[in-house]
Parts: structure tokens; sequence; C-alpha cells
């Protein structure tokens, strides 16, 4: 088996295959589609050899795959056949979700996505559930994605960004009783003192959650065993 990750964000669109190691990316924004993504992956990977595809989203992911478009895209995600356009099986996870499923390490974690906007996933008992985390209210009636996400991290500061996370991370801590934080997304690095609790993610974090989904132990959550791996949108 040959797994092709896609990891689409709303700036870039990440890509990496079995048994290589550099990933491969192009700008991503408010004209990609699905059908342009296509092309574009198609484009950029045509040396690269694959029979699966594994596809992180920045939205809700249903059992029949995108149920919302994206804030951040193009339109036309809603009801896409992405396996008839790859010509192989796809899965389709919430980008938060396969973060979260490539860096875990065991306990109870809580995955907080800090890019675009504010991904969020738990992680506990072999089931990876998808969150809407980013939602929540913040202080000023801002959302916790409006203030964690990057325009919230220009608009108020870096200093005022790192308290904030640092808040959340306790509050959220707390209330999922988690036995760490792990943080993602492309801002983790800029994070210069980790709250109590929390961890950095790696930079292949979503790559190595894209080939797990592709594991004899990772199945779809509508099809798994009870001693499987279960991904809930």
């Amino acid at each position: 088996m040959r797994v092709l990750v896609i990891d689409v964000g709303g700036t870039h669109v990440k890509m990496l295959v079995t048994d290589e190691h550099e990933p491969r990316r192009f700008d991503s924004g408010r004209d990609l589609t699905p059908e342009s993504l296509i092309e574009r992956v198609r484009s950029a990977t045509s040396d690269w050899i694959y029979n699966h595809v594994s596809l992180g989203y920045p939205g809700e992911v249903g059992v029949e795959g995108p149920e919302e478009e994206p804030g951040n895209l193009g339109r036309g995600w809603l009801d896409f056949d992405f396996e008839s356009a790859f010509a192989c099986p796809v899965r389709v996870v919430n980008d938060a979700a396969m973060q979260a499923l490539g860096g875990y390490d065991g306990g109870r974690m809580l995955f907080l996505g800090l890019g675009t906007g504010l991904g969020s996933a738990l992680v506990a008992d072999r089931v990876v559930i998808s969150l809407e985390l980013g939602c929540l209210r913040s202080n000023g009636g801002e959302t916790l994605a409006d203030r964690l996400g990057r325009k919230g991290r220009e608009r108020h500061g870096h200093a005022a960004w790192e308290r904030v996370l640092a808040e959340t991370v306790e509050m959220l801590h707390k209330a999922f009783g988690a036995d760490y934080v792990l943080l993602g997304g492309g801002n983790s690095r800029l994070v210069e003192h980790l709250p109590e609790h929390a961890r950095r993610g790696g930079n292949d974090d979503a790559f190595a959650g894209g080939f797990r989904l592709w594991e004899e132990a990772v199945q779809p959550h509508d099809r798994a065993p009870s001693s499987a791996w279960r991904v809930v949108p």
C-alpha cells in the first residue's frame, strides 16, 4: 500500500507519499475548489506512485465526506466524489483529527491546532473525536478562533495571543480531563512559553496521522470493530 496524504489548509496544501521524506506544497486560498485541488495535486505529484489517499479537510466531515463549505477556500466541496477523481480509495477526515491522530502519544489527549483558525480534537480510548472548540466565546465577545487564529495574533499582538492561549489551555485541560494538550498547526512554532500541561506537536503530525488512517487498526467510525481505532466526525 502506498498512501498519498494531503493536508488542506487555508494558506497551503501539503502532500507526502509513502517512503518519501520531503513534503511538497502549493498555495491555497479562496479560489481553491475541489476540482482545482485535484488538478494541482496531480501536477505536483506526477512522479509519485500511490493507490490510497488520506485527505485532511479544514471543516466538518461526515461519513460521506465534507458536510460544510470551508470558510477560507472555494466552493463545491459538498458531495464531491474524491474517490472517482483520484481513481483510488480515499478517506476524508477533519484536518485537526488527522493531526491529532499523528501526534497522539497515549492517554487522553486534547489537540489544539493553531493556524488560520483553531482546530481541535480529542483522542482517548482508541477514539479520535473532531471538535469545534473555536466557536466558544473568549473575552470581548470574540470566539477562540478569532483570538487564537492567525488574524487574532496579528490584531492583538503576540504577548496577548500567548496569554489567551495559556488561559485556554488551562481551562480546556481541566474541562476535558486531558492528560496533556498537544499544540499543533503552523503557528505552534511561534509559542515561546509552552503552557503547563501543553506539548508542541511535530511538523509531520498531519502526515503521520494520514498514514495511520490506513493502518489495519484504524477504520472508518461506522465500520470499526470495538477493538479498533475509530475516527468520529
